[in-house]
């Protein structure tokens, strides 16, 4: 939230100036009585349900949200859009953490997940974009030819990548959080 509040205020999303966050506490405390809740995941199935009209949240998730509001032939209609304003871009991947206990398995796993027709289905599934150029063609149009899911690049050209704070900084930002989220 921080990234996208200091955007919106023309500020540098990854700003380390501690005033920089101040500035974007004060705006999401003004915000903060227009919330009803803050939670990561819960949004999906709320969107879906018509239990809540406006969330922040992650494309994909948007997308799964809009195909089982349709699947369960609801009334709720569900678009994505980013700010014009832009937005953090996020990524999804696969890693292999140093002291595996099988690398051979893990990279037997990523060939095959790396497999065109297998990450299609992956991105046909979680309605997120991959990154396989010889999966494109093998996605669902109604997947690949979405904005949301595979941004144009007018629309990339808005997104920005964060980067990770010193530890210092992301104390006080945890700070700052908490009084957004209590509303103190």
């Amino acid at each position: 939230m921080y990234a996208v509040a200091l955007n919106y205020l023309g500020k540098d999303p990854n700003s380390r100036d501690p005033k920089d966050y101040a500035a974007a506490t004060d705006l999401l405390i003004k915000l903060r009585p227009y919330v009803r809740k803050f939670h990561s995941s819960e949004y999906v199935d709320a969107l879906a349900n018509g239990d809540i009209c406006v969330a922040i949240g992650y494309s994909g998730d948007v997308l799964q949200a809009r195909a089982r509001a349709r699947e369960a032939k609801t009334k709720v209609n569900l678009a994505y859009v980013v700010p014009k304003e832009g937005s953090q871009v996020w990524f999804d991947l696969f890693t292999i953490p140093v002291d595996a206990p099988d690398p051979e398995a893990a990279y037997a796993f990523l060939n095959f997940m790396l497999k065109p027709e297998v990450i299609a289905k992956a991105s046909n599934y979680t309605k997120y974009a991959n990154t396989n150029s010889a999966a494109t063609r093998l996605v669902d149009p109604s997947v690949r030819d979405d904005p949301a899911a595979y941004p144009p690049a007018a629309l990339a050209g808005r997104l920005f990548v964060t980067t990770t704070k010193d530890q210092a900084l992301l104390r006080e930002v945890n700070r700052q959080w908490t009084r957004v989220l209590t509303g103190l």
